[in-house]
């Protein structure tokens, strides 16, 4: 069955250009798992072990962790994310997946007080409304957004819940640090969620990769603070590909954290003044969102 296969190649934990390769190759998922466990790829050996062992026993290791895999066809498969060009196969999935409007809050990991200090107060306000906050669960603006959204209150009272994309397994703490917020967005009625099977180290190319998932899984994007160069900036350049609107929080122009958002509001992005600024945004945006999510 397709599924197993899916399940099968997931657990090879290669890069997505890797598997659109093998698959174009050998015609189907099926015939490309055929391929790779008979080594009539080049495919490295370990991965090859990995694909190889049954889907039975990968199901089993599965629930044991608690963890749900999802391919792009099952109905639970985020619907933003199966709409976008590139977007994953399947996702492993730790939590229970959001309804409603969601924001991706990014930004550097070598941030400022400031920038951390505004990340939380943007989480914060965006859960207040009713909106999800999506981010890396890395350590710096990522984490602080996430931080700020457990603030706000109890999903059930409308408060909006904390979706964390991991760049490593979904059973892998990185960084070590953030090990207690992984538990609290679970707790909060969140999830966490991750293209590579558990196990999988935080090896550096990933998390490009999981970036487009960040841009994927967001109606807004919100970039806090970003230097010249990083994940932020691949983020919100992702973001605007699939036609997400992207935001970008001004600041001095000759502090390195804000290189990366003062060039994304030069080149379009919009200006958020603050958590009362971003709260006019999202009230003004979601009627749309809503509006787009039924299909009117």
């Amino acid at each position: 069955m397709k599924d197993h296969a899916l399940l099968q190649l997931a657990f090879g934990a290669l890069s997505p250009r890797r598997i659109d390769s093998l698959v174009v190759r050998h015609g189907s998922i099926q015939s490309a798992v055929a391929a790779v466990t008979g080594r009539a790829t080049n495919v490295p050996a370990i991965a090859c072990d990995a694909i190889g062992v049954p889907f039975d026993v990968r199901e089993a290791e599965l629930a044991d962790l608690g963890v749900a895999f999802l391919s792009s066809d099952d109905p639970r498969f985020p619907s933003l994310l199966g709409t976008v060009d590139g977007g994953p196969r399947w996702l492993f999935v730790d939590g229970d997946l959001p309804q409603g409007p969601s924001i991706g809050i990014v930004g550097s990991r070598s941030c400022t007080a400031y920038g951390l200090e505004l990340a939380e107060a943007y989480g914060l306000v965006a859960a207040r409304l009713g909106w999800n906050v999506v981010s890396g669960l890395a350590r710096g603006i990522d984490a602080a957004a996430h931080r700020g959204a457990l603030h706000a209150g109890k999903p059930d009272e409308g408060s909006g819940r904390c979706v964390g994309v991991l760049g490593c397994g979904i059973d892998v703490v990185y960084p070590r640090e953030n090990r207690l917020l992984f538990h609290k967005v679970i707790d909060g009625g969140g999830a966490i969620l991750s293209e590579f099977p558990p196990g999988t180290r935080p090896d550096a190319w990933r998390f490009p990769t999981r970036n487009r998932i960040i841009a994927g899984l967001s109606d807004v994007v919100l970039v806090v603070e970003a230097s010249a160069r990083g994940g932020a900036l691949i983020t919100a350049r992702i973001a605007l590909d699939y036609g997400v609107p992207v935001y970008a929080v001004p600041g001095d122009v000759d502090r390195r954290t804000s290189v990366g958002t003062n060039a994304l509001i030069r080149d379009g992005a919009f200006p958020i003044f603050g958590p009362d600024d971003l709260a006019t945004v999202l009230d003004l945006l979601r009627p749309v969102i809503d509006r787009n999510a039924v299909g009117v």
